[in-house]
């Protein structure tokens, strides 16, 4: 296989992984005032994340790194072009894990009710933001011939990209409230399972919308395959929150989230970074990837490293693998 091709499928490996488990706890972010009654409720919703939000993050690091190692020309064009919406996630980002460290660092109701308010628009604002990004790059924007985007930050705020900017929210919101439904116990379960069945058929309309108007724009047969996928496995994964089959509903929605993200990356091949006002001036994998000498070397790092980054994460999630109750939020200091 062409190593740029290679690569490509690689970065979107890693943006896909990111998703899934960053995916739940921008969920888990966004559930907190929704499915929390008291301070007990609330350290249980944000211990049931503790171990592992942050191991989840550096999944977008990687991505990045392997996007400009691999792709400069498109990670130049992206970061530059959607500097404003990639400086508001990080920013977000920063907010939300400086609020899950310092919360509990002072005993007073108005320290933690401003570090609670930090973690939900901190999950909030990257759910949104990533899926305005990702609808923009999939419909194309307007590039010059040296692929420098030439419109505002008003202009990626379009139809499209904001149905896909809700389409994450709501999918992330729906994946947070399975991994509650599956991490808690008692009046916090109960809770997610209900609020997951009134956002699960807001999320199947809204996401079947978004993959539909993506894929009549543009795709082809393996995209709408996937997209298909994607949609049968968010449907499931309402129906096994309805019959209480928490593991096979949280399953359900990590390959939603999966299938959805490989049709945007198939719909987006062989293009990057598609212009919108003029087709020559778009950025393809050739013409945005580095040396073939550069990607030789990163797929032998990749081959050795890769393997052991998801052996380490997977054995963290077996480690912690067991539910978070009241009883351990009360017998431990958070």
């Amino acid at each position: 296989m062409d190593l740029a091709v290679l690569w490509f499928f690689i970065v979107g490996f890693l943006f896909i992984g990111y998703f899934v488990l960053d995916g739940f706890d921008f969920g888990v972010g966004m559930a907190l005032p929704l499915v929390s009654k008291d301070e007990t409720d609330r350290r249980v919703v944000i211990n049931s994340i503790g171990p592992v939000w942050d191991l989840n993050e550096t999944w977008v690091i990687v991505a990045g790194a392997s996007l400009f190692a691999a792709f400069p020309e498109w990670y130049a064009s992206l970061f530059s072009g959607f500097y404003l919406p990639l400086l508001l996630i990080l920013i977000a980002l920063i907010l939300r894990g400086v609020s899950f460290e310092y919360r509990h660092q002072k005993d007073s109701v108005i320290w933690r009710r401003n570090f609670d308010l930090m973690i939900i628009i901190g999950s909030a604002l990257p759910a949104l933001l990533w899926g305005v990004a990702f609808a923009n790059i999939v419909q194309g924007v307007a590039l010059d011939s040296d692929h420098n985007y030439i419109g505002g930050f008003f202009a990626l705020l379009n139809l499209y990209a904001l149905l896909g900017g809700l389409t994450t929210l709501l999918l992330f919101l729906l994946h947070g409230l399975h991994f509650l439904s599956l991490k808690t116990d008692g009046d916090i379960k109960d809770r997610s399972h209900k609020l997951a069945v009134k956002i699960g058929l807001v999320t199947i309309v809204v996401a079947a919308t978004f993959l539909i108007w993506t894929h009549l724009m543009t795709g082809s047969l393996i995209s709408w395959i996937l997209a298909v996928l994607a949609a049968v496995s968010l449907v499931a994964g309402w129906l096994f929150n309805l019959v209480k089959r928490d593991g096979l509903g949280f399953a359900a929605l990590a390959f939603t989230v999966v299938f959805a993200v490989a049709s945007l990356f198939l719909a987006l091949f062989p293009d990057v970074f598609p212009a919108s006002n003029d087709p020559a001036n778009s950025l393809t994998i050739w013409n945005a990837s580095s040396s073939e000498y550069t990607l030789t070397v990163m797929s032998w790092t990749a081959l050795v490293f890769l393997p052991l980054i998801i052996g380490y994460q997977a054995w963290t999630y077996w480690v912690f693998r067991k539910r978070v109750t009241r009883q351990h939020v009360h017998s431990n200091v958070h």
